[in-house]
């Protein structure tokens, strides 16, 4: 899969329309979970002849329309059930995992309906099961006869209306679902995720073209029923529209390891940097759980002094050669609104929007739509938006809006953070940064300090890897960089290495989190040892090598887990959030590191070093330093110990040994001290 993602619209006054990208090519994300996503939007708190969910599967997969067929039978049963006893999780999954509370006062045939949703969706697995387990006999005829012999990677546009609510039914009823599944050509670039969300929302466009857009990861379930209630309030409550493009639900994840052994939490986050940037012109755009203005992701342009927005050309070198996208856009902007009457009957018009070609000669990916640029097209287009001078929303209910699942092993996200390091970087070293939005648009300078602060997050590796091989260098020729014991200036020193230590660890406990989850942080969180001397500075190399033009940047889908576990998991469930290794070169830094680190520990416990020049040689700060780093990194020690995937593999340890006895011969050749 290349790509995630799910986008319904969801209007007040008019219909929604959704999409969600649920990439199957490279089985990244099991269906089951795409299906628990769409069943828990398809039962929000709305009027169910209002919404529609757009599912799109940019692998291409017979599997995913066949899930989504099954679901939507499910569908007819469960909404209802939803919305009849109030149920908070809309998530099949989730509400039967044993974590929901049933109603204390069980109303009258409340357990029998109980009872038989959750048969109903025992037997919805199951037949995925045995389809997963058994695609090759899926019988390609009547709707999944173009899938006989599809190239996935090479294929025309297929878009099926898996369901229409014909009847426009308000309460009991079920919101359209629509598959699509874009045209791919092999010589043709399919810009990734952004590319797919543009596909989306000009088929919504000439299908439902709902005002209000809604896009979720294919993994992040609605956890709160009325979140289209609060995001449609918070759109349609200010007088101006320029104070809400779009509403922000933070990214919050469920079921994780105990004590966050990977820094996925991102609790500091939540409590400082999101609230700080919506007291500016708004949160960044998170790339999932954000309900956008239709107006917007079209590039329409601020509201002038009396509200009334600029003109725009609405042509086709704007939008292209759709008569029938050009008319909806121009509904959009004259906020006329159309309700669907025949889904299957704009399917030919759906077709053409999503074609391959589409957008050649058009603004599509500069200034309509999201933008192409960057791996992580979310912040792009976010910061585009607010350099057109809107502001956006940041909305934290209570529950959380969506849930989602973080990475469960170190590679997954290892993966994922160079993905994101690497795209920001682009934006950053690129015509779209955000000073010449601050410059020549209506970027603020505030929100252009905020965005550089996190563009320049990768940066960061580089005074990082120094400072850690600092202490280690200095031990082995024997020269220091800190005061001795004796000197007063050490107290300097500790005192603010401690003070840095006490503050974030006062952050935790006061969250009522624990001292090992703190430590976790330190070690992987996203300014932990770890990502910076694995991902961050891969990510940092990746986009040298772009601005030098080497290499592309490549888009690295993020694995996804299945939501149950079997027996065969056991040996898993005992040693999760164990490190886990492969002969991924990102592993080698920081096994070369600490193979430095040891070398410079024996050295200096043994008196192996080299004479010191003019003055006193390495001292116990710089031991200090190098223990403290051997402990940062202490899952690469025991997986020098480890088997299997938790052993770190013998080319990796070879290839890390000769790079620390190359360290080791340079410094030898280059024995200066550092202070005198």
């Amino acid at each position: 899969m290349v790509l995630s993602g799910f986008l319904p619209s969801c209007g007040a006054r008019a219909s929604c329309s959704g999409h969600v990208c649920d990439n199957s090519r490279c089985r990244a994300e099991p269906p089951i979970i795409t299906v628990n996503t769409v069943l828990s939007l398809l039962a929000v708190d709305y009027p169910s002849h209002k919404p529609a969910c757009y599912v799109s599967d940019d692998g291409c997969s017979p599997l995913t329309l066949y899930s989504l067929t099954e679901a939507s039978k499910f569908a007819q049963f469960w909404v209802p059930f939803c919305k009849k006893y109030n149920i908070q999780f809309r998530a099949p999954f989730r509400y039967f995992s044993g974590n929901s509370k049933l109603p204390s006062d069980n109303p009258i045939g409340f357990l029998q309906e109980w009872t038989k949703m959750k048969d109903e969706y025992q037997k919805l697995c199951q037949k995925i099961e045995v389809a997963v387990q058994n695609l090759a006999t899926l019988d390609f005829s009547g709707d999944y006869v173009d899938f006989a012999d599809i190239d996935n990677r090479n294929h025309p546009t297929i878009i099926k209306v898996i369901w229409e609510n014909k009847e426009r039914l308000s309460n009991n009823g079920v919101p359209h679902l629509v598959y699509v599944a874009r045209e791919k050509r092999s010589d043709q670039s399919h810009h990734h995720k952004a590319g797919a969300m543009n596909v989306l929302t000009r088929v919504s466009g000439v299908m439902t073209n709902a005002p209000f857009m809604l896009n979720v990861d294919c993994d992040m379930y609605a956890n709160n029923s009325k979140i289209v209630l609060y995001a449609v309030c918070l759109l349609l409550g200010f007088k101006h529209e320029k104070e809400g493009a779009f509403v922000q639900y933070p990214q919050m994840y469920y079921d994780t390891l105990k004590d966050d052994p990977f820094g996925n939490q991102l609790v500091l986050a939540l409590k400082t940097s999101w609230p700080g940037f919506a007291g500016m012109q708004g949160p960044v755009y998170a790339g999932t759980g954000c309900f956008q203005r239709r107006k917007v992701i079209y590039g329409f342009s601020l509201i002038d002094s009396e509200g009334n927005l600029r003109d725009v050309a609405l042509d086709q070198e704007r939008f292209g050669n759709s008569t029938e996208l050009i008319e909806s856009a121009t509904h959009t902007l004259s906020e006329k609104i159309d309700h669907p009457h025949d889904l299957s009957g704009a399917v030919e018009a759906a077709n053409q929007v999503a074609g391959s070609s589409y957008e050649q000669n058009t603004l599509w990916g500069t200034k309509v739509g999201w933008v192409y640029g960057s791996v992580t097209e979310d912040i792009l287009t976010g910061m585009k938006i607010h350099a057109r001078g809107w502001k956006s929303i940041l909305c934290m209910p209570d529950p959380p809006g969506f849930m989602g699942s973080a990475p469960s092993s170190s590679h997954v996200m290892l993966t994922q953070r160079k993905r994101w390091v690497a795209g920001l970087l682009q934006i950053l070293f690129s015509k779209n940064s955000p000073i010449f939005a601050t410059l020549y648009a209506k970027l603020e300078f505030r929100q252009c300090l905020a965005y550089t602060t996190v563009l320049i997050w990768g940066l960061k590796s580089i005074p990082d890897l120094c400072y850690a091989i600092l202490p280690a260098y200095c031990i082995i020729t024997n020269s220091h960089f800190l005061p001795k014991v004796k000197e007063p200036a050490l107290i300097i020193f500790v005192a603010v290495f401690l003070m840095k230590i006490l503050y974030t660890l006062r952050f935790y406990l006061g969250f009522g989190l624990s001292i090992k989850q703190w430590w976790n942080h330190v070690r992987m969180g996203p300014s932990g040892k770890i990502p910076y001397v694995t991902s961050s500075l891969f990510g940092v190399v990746s986009v040298v090598f772009k601005l030098l033009g080497i290499s592309e940047v490549a888009f690295e889908v993020t694995q996804k887990d299945q939501y149950s576990s079997s027996s065969d998991d056991q040996e898993d469930d005992a040693n999760a959030g164990r490190f886990t290794f492969d002969e991924s070169p990102i592993y080698v830094p920081a096994t070369t590191l600490l193979f430095v680190h040891f070398t410079a520990l024996a050295m200096g416990l043994f008196g192996m070093q080299p004479p010191a020049h003019g003055a006193d040689g390495a001292g116990l700060g710089e031991m200090m330093c190098c223990a403290w780093v051997v402990l940062c990194f202490w899952p690469f020690l025991k997986g020098l110990f480890g088997k299997g995937k938790y052993g770190i593999p013998m080319p990796t340890i070879f290839k890390s040994a000769a790079l620390a006895l190359l360290f080791m011969h340079f410094c030898g050749r280059i024995p200066l001290p550092l202070r005198r």
